[in-house]
């Protein structure tokens, strides 16, 4: 394998969570903004499916065992690969400010 090979085989790939699905697609246009105005190629965002966990509480403290009521948490996922980053690229996401409540893991 020469060294071009292996160059562009290098891929980041960037998992993104939270719970408002509104800010983490302003999240993930903006890292994907960021990311094609350095030069690197980018694949996605892609929706992951979401996660929806649902707790079932009493209404009352101490009787009507039938009166429940119902909760739920939506956590979103997207993921993001980009191709071929450069160091303009890494540089760029480092210094990218992402919003509360918005988790991301990065792999490279």
């Amino acid at each position: 394998m020469t060294k071009q090979d292996n160059k562009q085989k290098q891929k980041i790939r960037i998992r993104l969570k939270g719970y408002d699905q509104r800010l983490l697609d302003r999240s993930t246009l903006d890292i994907v903004e960021t990311a094609k105005r350095t030069g690197a190629a980018v694949v996605g965002p892609i929706p992951l499916p979401t996660r929806r966990e649902i707790f079932t509480v009493l209404r009352s403290p101490n009787v009507d065992k039938k009166s429940r009521e119902q909760f739920e948490i939506r956590t979103h996922k997207r993921l993001i690969d980009i191709l071929n980053p450069t160091g303009k690229t890494i540089d760029a996401l480092k210094t990218l400010t992402l919003p509360a409540g918005i988790d991301i893991k990065i792999k490279a």
